[in-house]
């Protein structure tokens, strides 16, 4: 066995992240940089430091999940969601939808779904699960405080709206945090909620061999409502999505088939 192979079975046994199921040259490269950016140039001892140091294993962590993201991101996707997607979804509820965002990262596309539900219900009955891998992203998101640029692609009535300003950044205000409960999940491992009606997970499958894909597109199945909706990122159109019982309501959007 190889130094890196035995490196990626070591992470899998010391923070159960499975590094095979991220594209190997890709992913190889990045540790590699890493790795060699705090002073170590071996699988083995970089290994040995990420054990015994935990600030240089927090900062692995992070550095693996690929923490970018904004409001609103990509807005014409945003713009479809709230004039096709949701109405739909909606007039087929007689209760408030259930949505998951799973890839959540620092909050931002949580906090933006809660803003653009709003324009449909209240605030007391918006409830969205915020899922990520990261903890250090969790945490950041459950503070809640953003930069300019993150908001970029926001509408200027909701920075008004739903932030307070805080010197050159910008706070979430706290009724908009009560309606997202933040939780840590890996989508490779562990079980998915159920009879979710919106689920989103968008700009992260792009890390994924073809395997894991196969694996979160059906698990992604399991847990999405009758007539639910998968919403991925702009680089993550499913080839041959009826392969996984899906089918295309509009680009990026895909319907569950029972």
């Amino acid at each position: 066995m190889d130094r890196y192979e035995k490196f990626k079975e070591n992470i899998n046994n010391l923070i159960n992240i499975n590094l095979n199921y991220y594209k190997e040259k890709q992913m190889k490269r990045r540790i590699t940089s890493l790795m060699n950016r705090n002073g170590f140039d071996d699988f083995e001892e970089y290994f040995k430091g990420l054990k015994s140091d935990k600030k240089l294993l927090e900062q692995f962590i992070n550095y693996l999940t690929i923490n970018v993201s904004e409001f609103y991101r990509n807005p014409s996707q945003w713009k479809v969601l709230e004039m096709d997607i949701l109405p739909n979804l909606i007039s087929n509820k007689n209760k408030p939808l259930k949505v998951w965002s799973s890839a959540c990262s620092t909050g931002e596309e949580p906090y933006s779904l809660v803003m653009l539900m709003n324009k449909f219900y209240d605030l007391m009955d918006i409830n969205i699960l915020a899922t990520d891998i990261d903890e250090e992203a969790l945490s950041k998101a459950k503070i809640g405080i953003y930069s300019e640029k993150a908001l970029v692609n926001l509408p200027s009535n909701m920075q008004s709206s739903y932030f307070d300003k805080v010197g050159n950044s910008y706070r979430i205000k706290d009724e908009v945090k009560k309606c997202v409960e933040f939780k840590k999940i890996d989508l490779l491992k562990d079980p998915f909620p159920n009879n979710v009606d919106l689920i989103l997970c968008r700009n992260v499958m792009i890390y994924f061999t073809d395997e894991a894909k196969e694996i979160l597109y059906e698990k992604f199945h399991r847990s999405l409502s009758s007539k639910g909706i998968l919403f991925v990122g702009s680089t993550e159109q499913i080839i041959l999505p009826e392969r996984y019982n899906f089918r295309t309501v509009k680009t990026f959007f895909y319907t569950k088939i029972d």
